[in-house]
């Protein structure tokens, strides 16, 4: 079978790739549509960095990897002891990998193993491929009337929903959101399944700005153009002078996280989503004078993934607008080169004959 195996920067490579068997305790995947990550942009830039250079603790695998992991398909084998499931059911993946033996894990928090890694990432195979095989409790059934391309926008669609149940959201609460791109359109659907009060943006991609208003946002501001004293003034003008209840920090700079301590109210809260690429100057006071809280969130676990699925099969969460293109696999190299000059795709087609 063809699958995208990633062997480092710039280096992603269409291969003849052995099919995998399905174990016992396994269900085999043909996965259907798999999403473009920054995640996976990053690693062709810069990487490999999530990317396993040296035998992952887990799944023992390294380099050369088999990307995506933000992925739907339908289920063409069943292992052994697995029950619950049934041949051409549509499912979504949960991409989660976990040793179940750390402290973190037996805690129930495996988005936080110390040991943890992805499917797409660290080994196990992934959604750039003829077929995956992964153990039965990372799959999750897909109800059938809700469209495997929309199933592959589960994953980064949870990771805003996992931050958004960490913070403090009442249906009055007032957000500022950094950055819209991917990780903030998701913050914005989730908010808006969950109800909240003004939602207000800063974003400086004239194409995020415009997908941040299609999906709700209140107020757009260019942090660009307003400079970092403009978008403060025009936030506290929008809060009378108060802030916000709480920041999502979707953009992971340092000017961002200083316009997000300075912006929320007295005991407000900053959620970080973002991962930082290097160490930033921060000034604590600024949260100590207004006793505000700053909340880190890392991916999600399963029960953000079962209720994002509630709210897309519901129809309180409207993702459809954020696949912006389907292509082939073979092309996936040419649209992170793409992706990277300024586009931000999510959707990519991979049922297709190769």
């Amino acid at each position: 079978m063809k699958a995208a195996r990633y062997y480092g920067i710039g280096d992603i490579r269409i291969e003849d790739v052995v099919e995998p068997s399905c174990k016992e305790g396994q269900i085999k995947i043909k996965p259907a549509f798999v999403g473009i990550c920054g995640t996976d942009l990053h690693e062709y830039l810069g990487g490999p960095t999530l990317i396993s250079a040296s035998p992952h603790a887990v799944t023992h695998e390294q380099i050369p990897i088999t990307m995506g992991h933000e992925f739907s398909g339908t289920i063409i084998e069943i292992g052994a002891g697995v029950t619950g499931f049934q041949i051409g059911q549509k499912v979504v993946v949960q991409p989660t990998i976990a040793d179940e033996t750390c402290p973190a894990c037996k805690r129930g928090l495996e988005n936080v193993c110390y040991n943890g890694g992805s499917v797409g990432l660290s080994g196990w195979g992934g959604g750039l491929s003829g077929a995956v095989s992964i153990p039965s409790k990372l799959v999750v059934p897909l109800p059938d009337h809700v469209p495997l391309e929309i199933g592959a926008l589960v994953e980064p669609l949870a990771v805003g929903w996992h931050a958004v149940r960490q913070s403090p959201l009442t249906p009055t609460s007032s957000i500022l959101i950094l950055g819209g791109g991917p990780l903030g359109i998701a913050i914005i659907n989730a908010l808006k399944a969950r109800e909240c009060g003004q939602i207000i943006v800063s974003e400086p991609t004239t194409c995020r700005q415009n997908f941040a208003k299609q999906f709700g946002a209140d107020v757009v501001l260019d942090p660009v153009s307003e400079g970092e004293e403009g978008v403060i003034r025009k936030v506290r003008d929008l809060t009378d002078g108060e802030g916000v209840d709480i920041v999502f920090d979707c953009a992971g700079v340092t000017a961002g996280l200083n316009v997000a301590c300075k912006l929320i109210k007295a005991r407000g809260t900053v959620v970080n989503l973002a991962i930082w690429e290097k160490p930033v100057p921060f000034n604590p006071n600024d949260l100590v004078f207004r006793e505000g809280k700053y909340i880190a969130c890392f991916c999600y676990v399963r029960q953000d993934f079962d209720e994002t699925i509630e709210a897309i099969a519901s129809g309180s969460m409207k993702p459809s607008p954020m696949i912006t293109s389907k292509i082939n696999m073979l092309r996936f190299w040419l649209r992170c080169k793409l992706c990277l000059r300024g586009g931000w795709d999510l959707g990519l087609d991979c049922n297709v004959q190769i």
